[in-house]
C-alpha cells in the first residue's frame, strides 16, 4: 500500500475514534491537527504520547507519515482535523469552597466545568472553604474533602494569616504550590488579612525558598473625594462601588510589597491586577531584582489579570446587577484597552479565572453587599479568544497565557502547560472559528450565575484530554473522576 493510501486509510479511521468509538488494543496514541498550537507558533502535525500518559514527541505532519508507515499497528489514532491542538488549560486561581461552603461551590461540580472549559489543572485557593488552608491540618481536611472527586488536576495554595509562620515550612513540605495572602479585609472572618507586622515575619519565614508568595494587592486607604467618574452614594448603582475601591488601593498594595521584594528573596506574586496601572511598578521591582542577579522565573515579580477585566468594564454594568461585582472592581474601558496594551506587550505573566462562587441569595442588588466574585472557570479559554480574536492575536498567545504562564507560577512548568516531550499528555481540541451562548443549561459549575448570561462567547473547547484520557466530549463531561491530587505524601 502506498504511503498516500496508508494515510488517507489512517485519517478516516482515526475520524471514527474521534467521535467517540475506541480502536481496542492499542498502547501508544497519535493525536493529529492541521493547527497544532505551542506558545511560539502553530503548525500542521501531531503529539505522540506513550502509554504512561506522557508526551512522547511533537510532530510534524511529515514526520507523521513516517511514523504511521512504520509503527501503525501500536497506535491509536485521534485526529481533530482543524480544531486547534493545544496543551490543556492551567487554571491558578480557584475557589471551590469545599469543606465548609460546599452550597456554594465543591470539587465535583468546579473540577467537572474545568474539564468543559479545556482546563486540566486548577490551584485551589486557600478560601473560602471551611476551614482555611492556614495549617497542616486543615489541609488534610482539605485534600480529604478533594481525594475521589477531582475529573481534573488539583493542586493548592496555602494561606497566610497572621500568626501561622509557624506552618509554612510544613505546608511546604505537604505540596503547597505557594500562599495567598490578603492585605486587605478578605470578606470572610476566618481568614484575616495580614498587616506590616506580620509581613517581616512571612517574609523572613519564606526567604530563599522555592515557594510563591501572592497577594490580593489592595491596602485600605482614605477614599476623599476619589472616584472613577461619578459622585453616587446610591448602593443599587455599580460606580458607587467601583468609587469604593479606586485605583489608589492596588497602586498603594504594591508600592508596599516592593520594600519587601527589595528586601527579601521570595518570589511575588500579585493575583486579578485590575488597575493597569500596577504593571509598571512591578516591572520596576522585577528589574531591580534582575540587576540584583536573581535568576527566579520573571525575577520573581509576577503578576496575572483575570477574563473579567478583559472581557468587561464598568460603562457595561446595569444597576442591580452583582454578577459583575468583584475586588477588585472592573474598571473603565480605557483601563480595560491598557491591560490588553500589556497584554500584547506580554507585560502581564498570566491569566486566572478567580472563580469565586457563591449562591443567588449573596448576589443581591446591592452592590455595596452583595457578595464579591465571578465564576468562569468554565469559560476562560473562550472569554480570552473572544476578545483576543478581534484584536488579531493569534492561538499561541492563548496557549502563553492559560497554559504556560500559570504552570510556571506554580512550579508545574515542567510537567504541565506545553507541548513538550516528557509532559503530562494533558490536551484540548479548541474550534477557534466555532461560537456559542453563554446559558444556564450549559453551565456546569454549582450555582449558574455569570456576568456572561447569554453573551456569545467565540472558540469552543471540543474535547478535553488528561494524561491522555478523553475526559469531555461533545458537550459532556465523562462520568469517572480522573484527575489526581497534586501533592506530596504526607
Amino acid at each position: 500500500m502506498s504511503l498516500y493510501y496508508l494515510f488517507i486509510f489512517i485519517l478516516l479511521v482515526s475520524e471514527i475514534s474521534c467521535r467517540g468509538f475506541q480502536i481496542e488494543n492499542r498502547e501508544r496514541q497519535l493525536f493529529l491537527s492541521r493547527n497544532v498550537v505551542t506558545e511560539s507558533g502553530e503548525f500542521d502535525g501531531g503529539v505522540l504520547v506513550d502509554i504512561n500518559g506522557k508526551i512522547e514527541g511533537v510532530l510534524t505532519r511529515e514526520s507523521i507519515i513516517e511514523l504511521l508507515s512504520n509503527d501503525e499497528a501500536s497506535l491509536e489514532v485521534i485526529d481533530g482535523g482543524n480544531w486547534a491542538l493545544m496543551a490543556g488549560g492551567v487554571d491558578s486561581h480557584v475557589h471551590v469552597n469545599e469543606p465548609g461552603r460546599t452550597t456554594w461551590e465543591g470539587y465535583v461540580t468546579a473540577t467537572r466545568a474545568a474539564a468543559a472549559g479545556g482546563f486540566t489543572t486548577i490551584v485551589d485557593m486557600p478560601l473560602n472553604s471551611v476551614p482555611p488552608t492556614t495549617t497542616m491540618e486543615n489541609f488534610k481536611i482539605k485534600t480529604s474533602s478533594a481525594r475521589e472527586e477531582a475529573y481534573v488536576d488539583v493542586a493548592f495554595w496555602g494561606g497566610i494569616v497572621p500568626g501561622n509562620e509557624v506552618e509554612l515550612k510544613n505546608l511546604i513540605n505537604a505540596g503547597v504550590v505557594g500562599f495567598k495572602g490578603f492585605l486587605i479585609d478578605s470578606g470572610v472572618s476566618e481568614f484575616p488579612n495580614v498587616d506590616t507586622n506580620d509581613l517581616d515575619k512571612i517574609f523572613t519565614t519564606l526567604n530563599g525558598t522555592n515557594t510563591v508568595l501572592a497577594f490580593h494587592a489592595e491596602y485600605p486607604i482614605s477614599n476623599g473625594s476619589q472616584c472613577e467618574g461619578c459622585d453616587s452614594t446610591d448602593p443599587f448603582l455599580y460606580n458607587t462601588y467601583l468609587a469604593s475601591r479606586p485605583p489608589e488601593m492596588e497602586l498603594g498594595a504594591v508600592s508596599l510589597l516592593a520594600k519587601y521584594i527589595a528586601k527579601y528573596d521570595v518570589h511575588v506574586h500579585v493575583v486579578h491586577v485590575s488597575a493597569a496601572d500596577v504593571i509598571p511598578l512591578l516591572e520596576q521591582a522585577r528589574e531591580q531584582r534582575i540587576q540584583s542577579g536573581s535568576t527566579r522565573w520573571r525575577g520573581g515579580v509576577t503578576a496575572e489579570t483575570c477574563g473579567h477585566y478583559l472581557t468587561l468594564s464598568s460603562e457595561q454594568i446595569p444597576p442591580g446587577h452583582s454578577e459583575f461585582k468583584c475586588s477588585p472592581p472592573i474598571r473603565s474601558i480605557t483601563n480595560k484597552l491598557k491591560l490588553w496594551e500589556y497584554i500584547r506587550d506580554r507585560r502581564l505573566d498570566l491569566v486566572a479565572s478567580d472563580h469565586s462562587p457563591t449562591v443567588a441569595d449573596k448576589k443581591t442588588s446591592n452592590f455595596m453587599s452583595a457578595w464579591g466574585g465571578i465564576s468562569s472557570v468554565q469559560f476562560g479559554l473562550s472569554l480570552f479568544w473572544t476578545e483576543a480574536k478581534a484584536r488579531g492575536f493569534s492561538l499561541s498567545a492563548l496557549s502563553h497565557y492559560l497554559s504556560s504562564g500559570p504552570a510556571h507560577l506554580v512550579g508545574l512548568g515542567n510537567q504541565k502547560g506545553a507541548l513538550k516531550a516528557g509532559y503530562d499528555a494533558d490536551l484540548v481540541f479548541f474550534d477557534p472559528d466555532a461560537s456559542f451562548v453563554v446559558t444556564p443549561d450549559i453551565i456546569v459549575y454549582k450555582n449558574k450565575i455569570s456576568p456572561y448570561m447569554y453573551r456569545v462567547l467565540n472558540g469552543k473547547v471540543m474535547q478535553t484530554f488528561l494524561r491522555g484520557q478523553l475526559i469531555y466530549s461533545d458537550g459532556e463531561v465523562l462520568e469517572t473522576p480522573k484527575g489526581q491530587l497534586l501533592v506530596n505524601a504526607f
